[in-house]
């Protein structure tokens, strides 16, 4: 097939004063069947994101650029064979039909229990916390500990923050010894964070604000100012009424008032 009769990607006009951009991601495999204007590629500048769109339906022929290559406006990007052919699907006699019909079948049954143990998993994991106050489950996820089973010193049993805290600090060793058997069989896998460090490769706006940003670490003034103040008169002031405010008052004398007296 010559070239005549495919139609190139190519990158569009990216905006003004920008000349080049990286590809993010494809979004059809080639041979992956298109329409027109369907989104194939992703590219990126130093402002936005653009999407390049298929210029007819077709066949994705080829992906002349991998993700992370800098490309320029006019590039071609690959190419479009419109048209595409239509692969027939044989005529299946009626037992072969019925053999498909039955494989598909004995697909399905064997991902229930699959789908079952799921569902049991999150069915466990949302009766666990319910009845928690937010704070608790938040400290629950953080400190990866399974708060079932564990006695609660709140209202009506319920787990308080300061529990949760005693027994991760190893405080409540009672607590440790009062989990039931039905506690220790649960999968903990739900409440464990594998927290690993991944690196990804920055993409060409973040790269562009964190210029911006060492440039305007290393040209702006950054200050610090400190104003000295005299105190003496207000610690004295404080010493002297400090117990006859706090037994009309309530509440003990402190600077605020004073800074507060002094802005206004």
């Amino acid at each position: 097939m010559s070239s005549r009769e495919r139609s190139e990607i190519k990158v569009p006009a990216l905006g003004e004063s920008i000349r080049e951009a990286t590809v993010a991601r494809w979004l059809k495999s080639v041979g992956d069947p298109v329409k027109i204007d369907e989104i194939l590629v992703e590219l990126e500048t130093d402002k936005v994101t653009l999407e390049v769109s298929a210029p007819a339906s077709g066949i994705l022929n080829e992906a002349l650029v991998e993700k992370g290559s800098i490309v320029f406006v006019g590039d071609v990007l690959g190419s479009v064979t419109p048209g595409g052919i239509q692969r027939e699907t044989p005529k299946q006699e009626g037992g072969q039909r019925a053999t498909q019909q039955q494989t598909v079948d004995l697909k399905a049954s064997s991902l229930k229990p699959v789908v079952a143990s799921l569902d049991a998993s999150v069915t466990q994991k949302v009766a666990i916390t319910e009845g928690l106050a937010p704070s608790v489950r938040k400290l629950a996820e953080e400190l990866s500990i399974n708060p079932a089973g564990l006695p609660g010193t709140g209202k009506g049993g319920r787990l308080t923050k300061e529990d949760m805290i005693n027994f991760a600090e190893g405080k409540g060793v009672m607590i440790e010894q009062s989990i039931s058997a039905r506690t220790a069989a649960v999968d903990l896998s739900v409440w464990t964070s594998d927290r690993r460090e991944e690196r990804v490769k920055m993409t060409r706006l973040r790269q562009r604000i964190a210029e911006r940003l060492k440039q305007a670490q290393n040209t702006a003034a950054i200050l610090t100012t400190f104003n000295e103040v005299d105190m003496s008169a207000i610690n004295a002031l404080r010493t002297e009424y400090k117990e006859s405010f706090e037994k009309k008052h309530g509440v003990r004398l402190g600077v605020m008032s004073f800074f507060v007296k002094a802005c206004i």
